[in-house]
């Protein structure tokens, strides 16, 4: 008999690991995101003491001072969004980790109380799906906005003219 009361919640235990298996792929994108957002704040840094050195060479010999000064300020500002989009990719993906604990919690708060919470199990595992949705797609613009600012330095590098990809 001690068996049945454990088989009784195998069950429980099961529907409550897909919303842990949601946890772990999360963290590994939360892994990623917060990494990137180290570069980017290095690079912003770095980029920043660029932009100190040249308004502190501005009086001295004939140099496109003016010129790498705005294409400096230019990949400031791209980091900068780069920085905020990031931030919103993380904020979206930690409230995802969130509400897949309150679903675990809820599923088992369900279980005790021997209550049906369906309609609130859905709304709390849609709007979790809809937040990793958000933070992918933010993910994502990082990606294609990180590539622009890569395409803006070549050019820069080779001395030609920015031309969008």
């Amino acid at each position: 008999m001690a068996s049945e009361p454990s088989g009784q919640f195998l069950p429980l235990i099961q529907l409550a690991i897909t919303p842990v298996i949601l946890l772990s792929g999360v963290g590994a994108l939360m892994l990623t995101l917060t990494n990137r957002l180290g570069r980017v704040v290095d690079r912003t840094r770095g980029l920043a003491g660029q932009v100190r050195q040249l308004l502190g060479q501005a009086g001295g010999p004939a140099t496109d001072v003016t010129g790498d000064r705005a294409h400096l300020e230019g990949q400031l500002e791209i980091l900068w969004y780069r920085a905020r989009l990031l931030r919103l990719s993380v904020t979206f993906a930690g409230l995802s980790m969130l509400l897949a604990c309150l679903l675990v919690l809820a599923i088992f708060v369900q279980a005790v109380l021997q209550r049906e919470f369906g309609l609130e199990l859905v709304v709390i595992f849609v709007a979790g799906i809809l937040a990793l949705i958000s933070a992918l797609l933010a993910f994502l613009r990082d990606i294609w906005v990180s590539l622009r600012a890569l395409h803006m330095e070549v050019n820069k590098a080779q001395q030609r003219p920015d031309d969008a990809p």
